[in-house]
């Protein structure tokens, strides 16, 4: 239905499609009339990297400890975007990847760069430290087709941030750190260290500078970074060697859109009639990083971002040279394929023998792993809540749960908060969890529930409704107020079916589809 809606206003003309924007059931920055509105996507996709290539664009982001991870995204345009893959199908170098011995929240893929190079992809992103005394690492993914498969290289090497540049006279650089920035040479291939790091910079006027991506335009190095964490600039460094010496400049500091909060960490484009675009996140708070779209206009040799030094709202689109079907990146799912809809990340890699879309099909069936609390059960199956409101809404059959069992829907961070379907002795009952507390149990005896939750990012809070018919929702329980307990990740929706019990495991649930809109 949304489909032929959406094929119906786009033949009716701009003006209709402008009104559909104002109250769309799913967010779009096109305005279907050749301007664009920030941001791109109204969604946790942070740290983004861009490139071009031939008439085609390509974004990536951070994805922490979420599976697969390193999501990548492609336009025609830079502001209709689809989701194509992954570069990390799992990790597989720490037990603690799949809940064994602990948990690897906030590992995994940090600060994510793309590079194109004689006919190969490139991803790199750092992984951090979980302690002092535990390294952290850099990888290399490598792809003839960005869909995948992308094989992982890891480096024994910590590259903080990485930017990854190419530099026409064949010489691979990695540009990184924090505060202090160095640059280390790789070998031909980028799989390997060639010429330990080297400190390039270390100006303490600009705190935390991080998020290094490095360009070469008319014979000069710029690297754009970030300075001040979430309430942050963006500055750009310039030299005419690899190495500097760098002077350095502000090319954007504003909050106009987000008070508190600064435009800022990025990656820069050069499309083909010679403009040069930025994609730029700004910090949401729980609803998270969302990337915006700047123009990039050069002045004294300076790529200066915004439009009179503020990020732009409302703005023409980039000249592509045509215009192309609105798209976002996919979020409802009916599971009607034997594959995950790419909207989809597990919360760790995934136990692959307690889940299926091919066991029932049209359904996702989730079987129920050992765990005492949601935040230590391993299948559970995300994607982003967005802005400025967005609900979810699943139908889930619980007719073969064991003793034990919880089979729900819900937002995950921490805090989190859900509503599920607990059986004890054999009898079920409906409960809404607010971080790991009980609010409220009701005894239930169907076997089939509908469970609805709504987020909004003013005062960042999510309440929850259920219902026994798919018709009539009543609220249930209290309200979730969205908080950052796993810094640098934003709330998801989640659903999930977990065990407090041994003799529980296996129990499973069926989801028929998952719904989402900005409503």
């Amino acid at each position: 239905m949304k489909k032929h809606l959406l094929l119906f206003l786009l033949m009716m003309g701009s003006n209709i499609l402008v009104a559909q924007k104002r109250n769309p059931s799913v967010y779009t920055p096109d305005n279907g009339n050749g301007t664009f509105t920030n941001p791109l996507m109204w969604g946790d996709w942070p740290d983004p990297d861009i490139i071009r290539v031939d008439d085609d664009f390509y974004f990536i982001s951070t994805s922490m400890h979420y599976v697969p991870g390193s999501p990548i995204a492609k336009s025609k345009d830079l502001v209709n975007w689809e989701m194509i893959g992954y570069a990390v199908p799992r990790y597989d170098e720490d037990p603690r990847y799949d809940m064994k011995g602990g948990n690897a929240y906030l590992r995994g893929s940090w600060a994510n760069t793309i590079r194109y190079h004689n006919g190969t992809f490139y991803v790199g992103f750092c992984t951090p430290r979980s302690s002092s005394t535990e390294p952290g690492n850099f990888s290399i993914c490598t792809a003839k087709d960005p869909k995948g498969p992308w094989t992982r290289t890891i480096f024994k090497e910590y590259m903080y941030d990485p930017g990854l540049f190419f530099d026409d006279d064949g010489k691979v650089y990695v540009a990184h750190g924090q505060e202090r920035l160095f640059i280390t040479e790789l070998n031909a291939d980028a799989l390997s260290v060639k010429t330990p790091q080297k400190e390039i910079y270390n100006n303490r006027s600009f705190p935390y500078l991080e998020g290094s991506h490095v360009y070469k335009v008319n014979g000069k190095y710029y690297i754009m970074g970030s300075t001040g964490g979430t309430q942050g600039r963006q500055i750009c460094l310039r030299s005419d060697n690899i190495y500097g010496p760098y002077e350095s400049k502000e090319v954007i500091n504003d909050d106009h859109t987000y008070p508190g909060n600064g435009l800022h960490q990025g990656g820069m484009v050069q499309l083909k009639d010679d403009s040069w675009w930025f994609i730029i996140m700004q910090d949401r708070g729980p609803i998270g990083r969302v990337p915006n779209l700047e123009p990039v206009t050069w002045v004294d040799g300076w790529p200066m971002l915004g439009e009179k030094g503020k990020g732009v709202e409302t703005y023409k689109k980039p000249n592509v040279g045509k215009t192309y079907p609105i798209s976002v990146p996919a979020i409802s799912d009916d599971f009607n394929i034997a594959k995950l809809g790419l909207q989809w990340q597990w919360n760790h890699n995934p136990d692959d023998q307690k889940w299926s879309l091919k066991e029932r099909k049209g359904y996702l069936r989730l079987k129920a792993g050992k765990a005492t609390k949601l935040s230590e059960a391993r299948n559970t199956l995300t994607q982003r809540v967005q802005g400025p409101l967005s609900s979810g809404t699943v139908e889930i059959e619980v007719s073969d749960l064991k003793d034990g069992n919880l089979a729900g829907f819900g937002i995950f961070q921490f805090p989190y908060a859900f509503v599920a379907v607990q059986q004890k002795g054999g009898q079920k009952s409906i409960v809404m969890i607010n971080a790991d507390s009980t609010v409220i149990s009701i005894p239930f005896s169907g076997n089939k529930i509908w469970v609805k939750t709504s987020a909004t990012h003013v005062g960042y809070t999510a309440s929850f409704a259920y219902s026994t018919d798919g018709k009539k929702f009543q609220p249930i329980g209290n309200t979730l107020n969205m908080g950052l307990g796993l810094d640098w990740t934003a709330n998801r929706f989640a659903l999930f079916n977990y065990s407090t019990e041994e003799s529980g495991v296996g129990g499973y649930a069926d989801f028929n589809w998952f719904r989402f809109d900005n409503k």
